[in-house]
C-alpha cells in the first residue's frame, strides 16, 4: 500500500498514515475496505465517501464493528491511543481518506 502513503499523509496527518494504511492493507486495498463496510450494512455510508457528494458520517461504534477489535487493538498499540480514541479518530479521518482516494467517484484499480 506504499503508493497511497503519500496521499494519505496529506489527508489524515502523519500520525494516522500507518493506521489508515494498516486498514487498507488488512482488507486488501480500498475495494476491500469498501466491501467490508458494505458487508456490515454501511453500503450507503461508504458509497457516499466514494461518490462525489457529501460524506455521510460513521460512528466510532460502527468503525469498531467494521475494522474489528483485533485490528483496532493492534493499531491502537502502534499509535499509543486507546481503542476508543482510535475508533473516534478513524470515524473522522477514514471517510475523508476514502473520499480523497476516489476523486472521481471511482475506486482506482490497484
Amino acid at each position: 500500500m506504499g503508493m497511497f502513503d503519500g496521499m494519505i499523509g496529506g489527508i489524515v496527518g502523519a500520525g494516522m498514515v500507518s493506521v489508515v494504511s494498516g486498514i487498507l492493507e488488512k482488507h486488501g486495498g480500498l475495494q476491500g475496505v469498501v466491501s467490508e463496510f458494505e458487508k456490515n450494512g454501511l453500503g450507503a455510508t461508504v458509497s457516499s465517501w466514494v461518490g462525489t457528494g457529501p460524506n455521510q458520517p460513521v460512528s466510532p461504534d460502527q468503525m469498531h464493528q467494521v475494522v474489528g477489535p483485533e485490528l483496532l487493538q493492534q493499531l491502537a498499540a502502534k499509535t499509543g491511543m486507546s481503542v476508543q480514541e482510535l475508533a473516534q479518530k478513524l470515524a473522522q479521518v477514514l471517510p475523508e481518506a476514502v473520499d480523497k482516494l476516489t476523486p472521481n467517484g471511482v475506486i482506482p484499480r490497484s
